[in-house]
């Protein structure tokens, strides 16, 4: 008996059917797994506007909020005071803002909205070419988030909160 015959036997054909369907879910959640845990997020090499060098790998253990934006973007603008209590709130012990700073006419521009208005995480005078080692930056402002792994788990464009960012490290927790 071949097998097709052998597999379509009416009389054990739902059998069947439900053991290839387990083998093939079996085999689906396996390829799913291997493919998020080698979802790491490529090393980044970022130099901050105080000089000091950020790869991902120092933060290991820590959450990265990596986030674009620009001094003439309204939306970044009322974004930086959520950004900035989020940092406030776990620099010690759990995560880091690092911001990257995106098309400025000049890095004086940049230098002097610091200084008037000055923020407590790093601040990265960036480029689409340092963007691409995060990733695509299509609007302003955008967010990555790494887990305390360097995986990418989450990005966003447009507005993050100190209380979604916060929601989400807490629904990704193991306990």
């Amino acid at each position: 008996m071949k097998f097709v015959e052998w597999f379509f036997d009416g009389s054990l054909w739902n059998s069947r059917f439900v053991i290839l369907a387990a083998m093939l879910r079996t085999l689906l959640a396996s390829c799913l797994l291997l493919f998020t845990l080698n979802a790491v997020a490529a090393e980044f090499t970022l130099k901050d506007s105080q000089g000091h060098v950020h790869h991902l790998t120092d933060y290991r253990g820590k959450w990265v909020l990596v986030n674009f934006w620009a001094t003439w973007c309204a939306p970044c603008l009322v974004e930086l005071p959520e950004l900035t209590a989020l940092h406030n709130a776990h620099k010690d012990t759990d995560l880091i803002v690092i911001g990257i700073a995106m098309e400025y006419p000049s890095t004086k521009v940049v230098l002097d909205f610091l200084k008037t208005h000055p923020l407590p995480y790093p601040i990265v005078l960036g480029d689409y070419k340092i963007a691409k080692q995060i990733g695509a930056v299509e609007g302003l402002p955008t967010s990555y988030l790494f887990d305390q792994t360097g995986k990418l788990v989450s990005s966003q464009s447009g507005n993050v909160t100190q209380d979604s960012v916060e929601k989400f490290i807490s629904s990704r927790k193991f306990f």
